[in-house]
């Protein structure tokens, strides 16, 4: 079978949970060949892996965002869209369920180029109608750069050439899933979707917070991320996610219930189940296993040790990870500078399975998670954890429905310095009580969350999908 995997901003690019279990994922199906058809915002990196690529990745295409920008329009190319055309991009424009048939055709059948139909006649007129009608009090220029922003990318996109495979599977909404919806209307092959986290619902935290979104364009942006959500959902075969919180929300945003599976992420319970406990030296280790990204609010993570260090002096904090913000890391720095923060180090991209025999527990502080490899990894080496009450960290602690092991860790508010402080602070008041949450994670791990019960289920819906 020839699948094609569609990613963004991930593998094979840059490290972290997304790519970690796409690397294991692939290297686990050995019977299959598959096709990466990724999406970077530089094309600076193109070519530059993180990874080494299994022998059973077969070709690899590299589609760059920044590349929609040097796009030129065609003086000569005059174009004039149909009534329905006109429709679909006043639709597109105004995020709201626009005929994607039409828009593809457009860009796959009829070859148009989009920065020619952003500069066309009709496509201003449309723009003016909108500009009437939604922005009434928004200088024109302001709304023209933000609408053409949206949707260059968009039309970019379609006009990509898209890799034979027997079925697309998109590993995210948003671009990637865009993609998933291309390759299923040129091939008419099935097209299967996971999300690790829901992508909209991230891109929403992000712009909320972003100071680059003019406030007056701040909704039509969070509408435009879930259209592209909408419009995979409504096309899938199958929508997976990791976890029940997860398939309600997906179901809420418009997934069919009849599609959706929940396939929990699964690790290699083997290698990390019998890491040695950290012998008790005086000292209390906690360790971090996160990139240096905003999303991971390592500068929360610094001020709640910072917060901790108040209470206690043998702790020591290890944070490990890569760089993925060069900017937001340099911030960190600066900021355990400031502090005056001793006992924290920076390790860079390390041996987790080595490093983890020098930790007590792991401590999470994201603003967004999916099922975070980290805190499986943690528990299958028995260290308990801390983390934010985001994704399925706090079902991860407490277990499921159908999970009675106990309690294996704490969890606090994100960006709750205080609330997370406190935690890591109750998580050190007793190495007995630590050692029996270790013992429950490890327990709910070797259950649940194993890489082949996992590899198991994604091959029946391969299996089920090429069938049909």
């Amino acid at each position: 079978m020839r699948i094609c995997l569609i990613l963004e901003g991930s593998y094979p690019y840059t490290y972290g949970g997304v790519s970690s279990w796409m690397h294991q994922f692939i290297q686990a199906m050995p019977q299959h060949d598959f096709v990466l058809w990724v999406i970077g915002a530089h094309a600076r990196d193109k070519g530059v892996f993180k990874y080494e690529l299994a022998p059973n990745v077969k070709e690899v295409h590299e589609v760059f965002l920044d590349d929609a920008l040097k796009v030129k329009a065609l003086r000569k190319n005059k174009i004039r869209l149909t009534d329905a055309e006109k429709k679909a991009i006043e639709a597109l424009m105004d995020c709201n369920s626009p005929d994607w048939d039409v828009l593809m055709d457009m860009f796959q059948n009829k070859k148009y180029n989009p920065t020619s139909v952003l500069m066309c006649d009709d496509f201003l007129d449309v723009l003016s109608n909108l500009c009437k009608e939604k922005y009434p009090y928004v200088a024109f220029a302001e709304t023209f750069h933000t609408i053409r922003s949206m949707l260059l990318p968009v039309l970019y996109l379609m006009c990509s050439k898209v890799p034979y495979a027997d079925i697309y599977h998109s590993i995210c909404t948003g671009y990637g899933g865009l993609l998933g919806v291309l390759g299923h209307f040129v091939t008419d092959k099935p097209l299967i979707l996971t999300e690790h986290g829901i992508y909209s619902r991230e891109r929403e935290e992000e712009i909320i917070r972003a100071q680059w979104v003019i406030p007056a364009f701040k909704r039509q942006w969070i509408k435009f991320f879930y259209m592209l959500s909408d419009a995979i959902y409504k096309r899938a075969m199958y929508v997976t996610c990791l976890f029940e919180n997860a398939n309600k929300i997906q179901v809420d945003l418009g997934a069919d219930p009849d599609k959706c599976r929940i396939i929990p992420n699964g690790i290699r319970f083997e290698r990390f189940c019998d890491i040695p406990l950290k012998e008790d030296d005086g000292f209390i280790d906690i360790g971090a296993v996160i990139r240096l990204a905003q999303i991971k609010d390592v500068k929360t993570l610094i001020y709640s040790f910072h917060e901790l260090n108040s209470h206690i002096s043998n702790v020591r904090l290890h944070i490990m990870g890569g760089v993925d913000d060069p900017e937001y890391a340099k911030e960190c720095y600066q900021l355990v500078e400031q502090l005056g923060l001793k006992n924290l180090k920076f390790t860079g991209q390390v041996d987790v399975v080595k490093y983890m025999e020098q930790l007590d527990f792991t401590v999470l502080t994201s603003i967004s998670e999916g099922q975070p490899l980290s805190v499986l990894e943690s528990f299958a080496a028995r260290r308990p954890v801390v983390t934010t009450d985001v994704g399925c960290c706090r079902e991860l602690i407490e277990g499921a429905s159908n999970d009675f092991f106990g309690i294996a860790g704490f969890y606090a508010p994100p960006m709750h310095r205080e609330g997370i402080a406190s935690a890591m602070l109750k998580m050190c008041e007793s190495r007995e009580k630590r050692l029996e949450m270790g013992e429950i994670g490890r327990a709910r791990v070797e259950k649940f969350f194993r890489h082949p019960l996992m590899i198991k289920r994604y091959s029946e819906i391969y299996d089920n999908a090429y069938g049909m």
